[in-house]
């Protein structure tokens, strides 16, 4: 692992909510491990209307010293959720090592320099700093989606970017995900902007784009997303949920994942479920009736869309320092399959992780909902996919070959439909 000698500590800022300037929280300290311990201006706030809130609880209670790494953790886990995932590291690593960039594992560096070299308007209400007195926000000016485009398909190839084009895709490196992506502000709303990669068979991006659509017409609470053109290729805009625009400009809403929820590192993924998850809801969240009833329209709607890819990182909750709630539905994309048989990245109920509907009968209990209830639920969502198919298809302007390789294949798979 190649880490910046003066990468050993770094400073958390925050934004209250409401707020749309940060606060220092606290300090980052790496050895092995990465610790964090608060600072004392921020324990020592006494505004009445926005005090100091926890990063997370249970996790970062509010509490003097260093706090203590749960879970065998090598670092908290609500502080990773604001590091850049598989894209954003690629973005750093063409960054520092230019064309090396192409072939190197991203475990070159270290996660302190993946917090400071990425850029500032990360998903959430945190950002990284060197200091802890001045704020500087690494964001350049808004680029437009060509550029954006040209930058993607230059990291994709290993090729150094230059200093436009470097600028241009860095602002974007914080978010998460595997796919190229980037940052956008558009006519005074931001948003996520996915492109196609080089690798894609068929038009990836437009199935995601369909899949969100629906989504959103089955009654999910599903992120509103837009497809574009640029330089003649599709990109997909999903509108982003954790800001608010203020007068006095951008209000952040905090966010965790759901893997920050379960107590998992990324090692560790592979034991989160929906089960599990249903628990957390029950006991944490506002409104735990009204939110089990969405997330279990979610996981039907993931089965049934071929969405598979539906890790713990995939579900968010909002976080006000006192409460959870789900955040809109997002990352909801067909994966390719093989053959019929699959299966979800999250366990359904007990070990069982089959994506199919009569798995999803067997949990319904774990949603309180009844038999009947859960039956409801998914005929009302296969019935609005079979019904609104190929207008979400026209719309997207999808072509005939990739309808074909989608229907019945991704979406509504007949090992999928078995009840």
């Amino acid at each position: 692992m190649t880490s910046d000698p003066q990468n050993k500590e770094a400073y958390v800022w925050i934004w209250l909510p409401g707020e749309t300037q940060p606060v220092v929280a606290g300090k980052l300290e790496a050895d092995n491990t990465i610790h964090f311990n608060y600072g004392k201006s921020y324990l020592d706030r006494t505004d009445d209307e926005n005090p100091a809130i926890p990063i997370y609880e249970p996790e970062l209670p509010l509490r003097a010293g260093v706090l203590p790494l749960l879970y065998d953790l090598e670092m908290p886990s609500c502080i990773r959720d604001a590091a850049p995932d598989a894209w954003g590291r690629r973005v750093i690593i063409n960054k520092q090592l230019g064309v090396r960039g192409r072939d190197t594992d991203t475990g070159r560096l270290d996660e302190l320099t993946y917090l400071l070299e990425s850029g500032s308007d990360r998903i959430g209400a945190l950002d990284f700093q060197r200091s802890p007195t001045e704020f500087i926000p690494r964001s350049p000016n808004n680029a437009g989606l060509e550029e954006l485009l040209e930058s993607a398909e230059r990291v994709e190839k290993g090729v150094p970017l230059t200093p436009e084009l470097d600028q241009a895709l860095f602002h974007g490196s914080s978010i998460g995900g595997a796919r190229p992506k980037a940052l956008i502000e558009e006519q005074g709303t931001k948003y996520i902007a996915k492109f196609s990669s080089n690798s894609d068979v068929y038009s990836i991006v437009k199935a995601e784009y369909i899949a969100m659509k629906l989504a959103a017409m089955a009654g999910l609470d599903a992120a509103p997303v837009k497809l574009v053109k640029a330089a003649g290729k599709d990109v997909l805009l999903i509108q982003r949920f954790d800001r608010v625009p203020l007068d006095s400009g951008w209000a952040r809403k905090s966010m965790v994942s759901a893997l920050t929820l379960f107590g998992l590192s990324d090692m560790t993924a592979r034991y989160a479920s929906y089960e599990d998850f249903a628990e957390i809801i029950r006991h944490r969240f506002a409104e735990p009736r009204e939110t089990l009833n969405e997330l279990y329209g979610r996981l039907v709607f993931n089965v049934l869309c071929g969405n598979t890819d539906d890790h713990a990182r995939n579900h968010a909750a909002f976080w006000d320092g006192k409460e959870l709630k789900l955040t809109p539905a997002y990352d909801i994309c067909p994966q390719g399959r093989t053959g019929n048989e699959a299966t979800q990245a999250m366990f359904i109920t007990d070990e069982n992780r089959f994506s199919q509907l009569k798995t999803c009968l067997a949990a319904a209990h774990h949603f309180l909902l009844s038999e009947q209830a859960a039956v409801d639920v998914i005929d009302r969502i296969e019935t609005v996919i079979r019904e609104n198919w190929e207008m979400v298809c026209e719309d997207a302007d999808l072509s005939q070959v990739d309808e074909n390789l989608l229907w019945g294949h991704q979406f509504l798979n007949p090992f999928s439909i078995e009840r």
